[in-house]
């Protein structure tokens, strides 16, 4: 039986491996398909030789948010763009970022998790990726806009 924390750390590294798929997925034109399954199998609990383990994911979380970024995506590109300044649409940002939104915007376009865990939990993904930069407060500030849209009863 997993524990509560245990469940919280699977889901916090299913919203990582979900960003770094949709990232890999644009970079490399492969398809949903088969970005999640070379990370079901090669990522999700993995061990290396060199003694490095990665974290076991929520696969179910991780295939929904994979599922509906890439569905919905032209409708999270829109949210996203209205979060952001009008000079900076989401073609111009960095495409981690980028990643970043499309996985948070499905989540708080089709999920039930409250708007307020799915943002901090993003922006721990961009302090993961981003340590030292202003990337998290910007993260913050889109993700907040693009929740108050996408679930106003929330607020």
């Amino acid at each position: 039986m997993t524990s509560a924390a245990d469940r919280r750390q699977m889901k916090s590294a299913a919203r990582l491996y979900a960003v770094q798929a949709l990232f890999q997925m644009e970079q490399s034109g492969q398809t949903v398909d088969a970005v999640r399954r070379e990370f079901e199998t090669w990522r999700f609990g993995a061990s290396y030789e060199e003694g490095e383990e990665l974290a076991e994911g929520d696969v179910d979380l991780f295939r929904a948010t994979l599922e509906t970024a890439v569905n919905l995506q032209a409708r999270i590109d829109q949210m996203t763009d209205r979060a952001l300044v009008a000079k900076w649409p989401i073609a111009r940002i960095d495409p981690t970022l980028r990643a970043l939104f499309r996985a948070a915007g499905a989540e708080l376009v089709d999920s039930k998790t409250p708007p307020k865990v799915v943002i901090n939990e993003y922006v721990d993904v961009a302090k993961a990726f981003f340590p030292e930069g202003r990337e998290p407060k910007f993260v913050n500030a889109v993700l907040d806009h693009m929740a108050r849209e996408a679930k106003p009863e929330a607020f």
